[in-house]
């Protein structure tokens, strides 16, 4: 998932350095999007000269390339353009050559920044060998950058708008892009084709109007409107008194951009494939629009289109983005997904509000209030997904069928398209989305538009395709989505879904008492969602027990529950990367039962419906299955490290399920076409909880120096904070100090070497204490803890201490070496930087343990606080060294017992 960001600044001075951070900042807020490498582009110090910096990992290792090249920051810049990437490689490896933005020529002549796929790039490679051109990468986004350039060769008198239009007809696929020309400074060409932009606004002075004008490439330019703006003021000045000849400008040029007298107002655009990298600048956006062409120059934004008649509309609306920036920040929690998961039950309340008049018993969709009758008097409904919503669609087809009484049928967006299957006029096909623009999703509404179908968008993101390609449809309002693994979506779109049902039974009498009870049911949900988020350290603890080390996981579900099992299933493989596989518990004698015994873990959805008995039957079968393996009647063998009982999700007090022989997670009686809203959160929870389990059996040492306390602390707790986020227990990272950095490799070796004996005189999991101070110095006690750690009050329910639980007693599963060298302040500073570094790689060869080095070597102590975070905008290094420390401590283990998985 690659993600974009852009920036040009009008008669708004810069320096470099702002400019560059701003660019630096854009990426990270992308970070979540997954990526390999990233990439920027700015205008040098000389006319016609680009700087690019380009590297692999993450954004941070960027700000610190970008830090080492050592740019002139104070320059300044009255106007500029600049260009960023994060890259998730899909045409060559990951390598700073792949990386974006690509070049046309070693000159930079042209930039290019890209999402998507071009999917004719081999062809255009040819085309482009053929005259003449070297291609210096794997990837299919260079032939756009090398196909303006030799447009540009055959043509210099073109303008940038014509030459980029000349490039676009001739790309074929899906993309988002930003070309960048030193032959056009200052300008940037933004194209959208199946892959989001968003362009943000920031002035000085009020805008007058909130649209951007489109223009067709049909209409034919006007003589005078070859002449830039700056043209038309310059004709204008020989009587300073007169206005400037407004008919000079292009036809396109918004009066949003213009200032009483008709020039210009100095303005500030940012670009971004995601609205949440932008909130931070500005809350006026404009959504580009598949196949939109924008032009920003001279501080206008002109929109363009190759084609005109093919229904969109001829302006733009610059909108205010409803997003506030702590709604895209972890706050107190550790990852957007737990915080995700703690924020639902506010999401779902926001999906409802000024829509369920519980009171009143009325459901109000206005985005569908002029289409109702006519979906009521459809032929069949067909739903159309993927993923996470697919399943959102499966869990409420019931509810639809019974309460509307219209044939419905659910379908993969990617099998649907494949089959090509049949749709008429008078279906109604309806496109649930968490960003609206899902690939299959997008490619299935345009095949059902093409068929004349009547279309409906669920989805998130305001002004996203789905949205706006739609007859009408329901913003489910959850909030920004962070996490990969989506998890309020899924109820936002659970109960936008279910009031969509509602509202088109709202005439049918004889449903009356049942809608009702789901309306009164959907007036709870939040508070029952946080009663069961109040399990969350029980599931935690039930994770640790019976599900470590396993390979393998079984869910079961029946009737609306099956969607439940699918959609909990689908996120323990997303997050914990954990075969889990979900099965419809009718299904179960039909061969599933075969894999049931007392190693393999199952969890059964039971809670209370029509269908419960027949859900039982399952439960019974798998307990027989078990009492058989175990030659035993009557009785269950609780094998509790190896998770031999069934975990079943229930309501509370019921007396089918014997404490003996299953866990029960126990979850809140509703409305039961509602009950699978309820029984997804402990799925949620047990799908982080086993992703974050992945450090939690590692023993991690700390070992700084004490030079340099300030900033030696920050990168402390840098390290300690990713340790602790990834599972590593507090209990298992011991922190050490010695005097200086040239002592970290010695100490490195005798850490590493007391934890083995440790290890040989202690059984494992013994109570203990910590290793000795080697060289006496004393601890920094309450180094590298943070407000957060000694505050009850930012601590999630998760973060509970376990102060019971003993230290962990084997060899350490990683060391991070931490140390801050600066020059002029160092005696021998290359001596001892290079003594270091030579004695810690002899540690990690000889002792076999994974060492991080973490000794920084800097120019002087702002450079050293900017490196541990202590200055704005900067990152701190720890981090970094820590989520190397786990990763490597992991994968030691899983290659000691002669795995490489």
């Amino acid at each position: 998932m690659c993600g974009i960001f852009g920036y040009i600044n009008y008669l708004v001075e810069k320096d470099r350095k702002y400019i560059i951070e701003t660019l630096v900042n854009g990426l990270s807020r992308l970070e979540y999007r997954g990526y390999d490498s990233a990439g920027l582009a700015v205008d040098g110090d000389r006319k016609n000269e680009v700087f690019a910096f380009k590297e692999v990992g993450k954004v941070a290792k960027l700000k610190q390339l970008i830090a080492d090249s050592n740019p002139d920051t104070t320059k300044v810049f009255d106007s500029h353009a600049g260009i960023a990437h994060t890259r998730w490689a899909t045409h060559g490896q990951p390598s700073r050559l792949n990386c974006h933005p690509h070049r046309s020529d070693p000159s930079w002549q042209f930039s290019v920044v890209h999402n998507g796929i071009i999917t004719n790039y081999k062809e255009l490679r040819v085309l482009l060998e053929g005259k003449g051109f070297h291609f210096e990468t794997e990837t299919d986004t260079e032939c756009i950058a090398k196909l303006a350039k030799y447009l540009y060769d055959e043509h210099p008198d073109i303008e940038f708008l014509v030459l980029a239009k000349a490039v676009i007809k001739e790309l074929q696929g899906a993309f988002g892009l930003l070309l960048k020309s030193v032959h056009f400074p200052h300008e940037v060409i933004a194209a959208r084709k199946g892959s989001p932009l968003v362009v943000g606004v920031r002035t000085q002075k009020k805008m007058k109007v909130d649209f951007v004008d489109v223009e067709y490439a049909e209409a034919g330019p006007l003589p005078a409107e070859r002449a830039s703006q700056n043209v038309a003021i310059k004709k204008a000045s020989a009587n300073l008194l007169a206005p400037p000849d407004k008919s000079l400008l292009h036809r396109s040029q918004s009066r949003a951009f213009l200032s009483d007298d008709g020039q210009p107002i100095p303005t500030e655009f940012f670009l971004s494939s995601d609205p949440s990298a932008i909130v931070e600048h500005t809350k006026k956006v404009l959504y580009l629009e598949d196949d939109d062409i924008a032009h920003i120059h001279e501080g206008s934004l002109n929109i363009h289109r190759l084609n005109k008649d093919d229904g969109t509309s001829n302006v733009r609306a610059i909108q205010t983005l409803e997003l506030e920036l702590q709604e895209i920040m972890k706050g107190k929690f550790d990852h957007f997904m737990q915080k995700e998961i703690f924020e639902q039950p506010e999401s779902v309340i926001n999906t409802m509000r000024g829509r369920l008049d519980i009171e009143n018993k009325k459901v109000t969709l206005g985005g569908l209030k002029q289409y109702i009758g006519t979906i009521r008097r459809c032929r069949r409904l067909i739903f159309i997904a993927c993923g996470t919503s697919y399943h959102s669609c499966m869990a409420v087809r019931g509810a639809f069928e019974e309460l509307t009484e219209i044939p419905i049928s659910v379908e993969l967006a990617s099998d649907f398209l494949d089959r090509q299957a049949p749709v008429f006029r008078d279906d109604t096909c309806v496109f649930v989305s968490q960003s609206g623009e899902t690939a299959d999703s997008l490619m299935a509404l345009r095949y059902c538009l093409e068929r004349g179908a009547l279309t409906v968008g669920i989805v998130n993101v305001v002004g996203s395709s789905i949205s706006l390609l739609t007859h009408c449809g329901v913003h489910i309002n959850a909030g920004p989505e962070i996490g990969v693994a989506s998890t309020k979506a899924y109820t936002s779109q659970f109960v936008a879904m279910m009031m969509f049902a509602l509202s088109l039974s709202e005439d049918r009498a004889s449903k009356q008492r049942r809608r009702e009870d789901i309306m009164e049911g959907l007036g709870k949900v939040s508070e029952q969602f946080k009663q069961i988020l109040k399990l969350n350290d029980t599931v935690k603890a039930l994770c640790t027990k019976f599900f470590k080390d396993q390979k393998s996981l079984l869910l079961l579900g029946r009737g609306s529950q099956f969607s439940t099992a699918l959609e909990g299933a689908l996120k323990i493989k997303e997050i914990s990367y954990l075969h889990c596989e979900a099965v419809m518990s009718g299904e179960l004698k039909h061969g599933v039962l075969a894999l049931v015994d007392e190693n393999l873990p199952i969890i059964m959805i039971l809670t209370r419906d029509d269908i419960f008995a027949k859900s039982l039957n399952a439960y019974q079968q798998g307990l027989c299955r078990l009492h058989f393996e175990k030659k035993v009647m009557l009785t269950l063998i609780v094998v509790i490290a190896r998770g031999g009982r069934p975990i079943v999700i229930c309501n509370p007090h019921d007396s089918e399920f014997s404490s003996e022989l299953t866990e029960k997670i126990e979850i809140p009686m509703t409305v039961d076409c509602l009950q699978g809203l309820l029984n997804v959160i402990p799925l949620q929870l047990i799908a982080y909880w086993l992703a974050v389990a992945e450090g939690s059996d590692l023993r991690v040492a700390i070992v700084h120096a004490r030079w340099n306390t300030e900033i030696v602390s920050a990168l402390v707790a840098g390290a300690r904070k990713s340790l602790l986020s990834a599972g590593v227990k507090e209990r298992n990272i011991v922190i050490q100090d010695v005097p200086g950095s040239y002592e970290l490799p010695f100490a490195a070796q005798k850490i590493y070497s007391s934890s083995q004996i440790e290890s040989s005189i202690n059984p494992i999991n013994s109570a203990t204490s910590a290793v000795t101070d080697l060289l006496s110095s004393a601890s920094l006690t309450d180094l590298g803890k943070t407000d957060e750690s000694n505050s009850s009050t930012n601590t999630p329910p998760s973060k509970a201490k376990e102060s019971s639980e003993s230290p962990l007693t084997t060899p350490f599963s990683a060391i991070i070496a931490i140390g801050v060298l600066i020059k002029g302040e160092t005696m021998h500073f290359e001596y001892i930087a290079d003594a270091a570094s030579h004695g810690l790689m002899k540690v990690q060869l000889d002792m076999g343990v994974p060492v991080v080095f973490g000794l920084l070597t800097v120019l002087d102590e702002e450079q050293g606080k900017a490196r541990a975070g202590l200055k704005q905008g900067h990152h701190c290094h720890g981090e970094d060294w820590g989520r190397t420390a786990v990763e490597l401590g992991v994968k030691r283990q899983t290659w000691s017992e002669g795995r490489f998985t």
